[in-house]
């Protein structure tokens, strides 16, 4: 998947969660969203790019990112 597209849903997801009042249930809804809905390839290719910086992304989805465990593909 084109990671410009990774990163502009990313952005709009963070975008939908930061409506809520609170930032930590915020960003703990975003990381779990990404957990239910993304493909393991995708997260893998946003946390790669988010470990280098992540420099077109907004702050939450920074911050849901970071907290994804890395996807390992099988052995």
């Amino acid at each position: 998947m084109d990671l410009h597209h990774l990163i502009s849903m990313a952005n709009d997801i963070a975008g939908f969660f930061s409506t809520m009042p609170d930032h930590e249930e915020a960003v703990t809804a975003m990381t779990q969203h990404l957990r239910n809905f993304w493909e393991p390839r995708m997260r893998r290719e946003i946390i790669a790019y988010a470990l280098g910086g992540g420099a077109d992304l907004v702050p939450l989805a920074r911050e849901a990112i970071a907290r994804l465990d890395p996807v390992r593909k099988p052995a």
